[in-house]
């Protein structure tokens, strides 16, 4: 299965071959690729129910990550016994409320959509950002990964946690 894309959303026009090639490269570089993993795209207001349902918190966001191991420790590669087990989670994007940051900060939005997506991927990796040293550590793994990117594809993108630390 791989990567797989869903686009639930109209609101944002979405390129997900791009996005999925994206996210394999991340997987590449996280050397999680026997994994499967799910991307779901979809509107603020699908989000903000999400986000209302799974943390209380009654508005859109930009990523939420469903892992399908809960008790990972950060950076901790499971360890599946079987192959149904071979899955990592499910990260549904807002994508809509990601273009319209992308709009205030005059930024690309699929290099934001990846951004966003190493964050995701972070989370269904183990890592969280609750306490000060949990947020330190996951910003240093995003760094590592996009660094990565970076060198691979020539972009510049920065972690989301520089620019948007407000819900640590």
């Amino acid at each position: 299965m791989g990567v797989v894309v869903r686009n639930l959303q109209k609101v944002v026009s979405l390129r997900r071959a791009r996005l999925r090639k994206d996210v394999e490269t991340l997987r590449h570089i996280l050397g999680i690729q026997k994994f499967d993993l799910s991307i779901i795209c979809v509107d603020n207001r699908r989000i903000q129910q999400i986000n209302s349902l799974y943390r209380k918190k009654n508005q859109p966001t930009d990523v939420l990550s469903f892992p399908f191991y809960e008790d990972l420790r950060p950076g901790k590669v499971p360890c599946p016994l079987h192959r149904d087990e071979l899955n990592l989670g499910d990260i549904f994007l807002g994508v809509e409320f990601v273009m319209r940051q992308c709009q205030e900060d005059r930024t690309d939005l699929h290099g934001a959509l990846t951004v966003v997506a190493a964050h995701g991927i972070c989370h269904l990796l183990g890592y969280r950002h609750e306490t000060e040293d949990e947020w330190t550590e996951m910003l240093q793994r995003e760094n590592y990964i996009l660094t990565e990117y970076n060198r691979l594809t020539g972009q510049q993108l920065l972690p989301l946690m520089k620019r948007c630390s407000q819900d640590r």
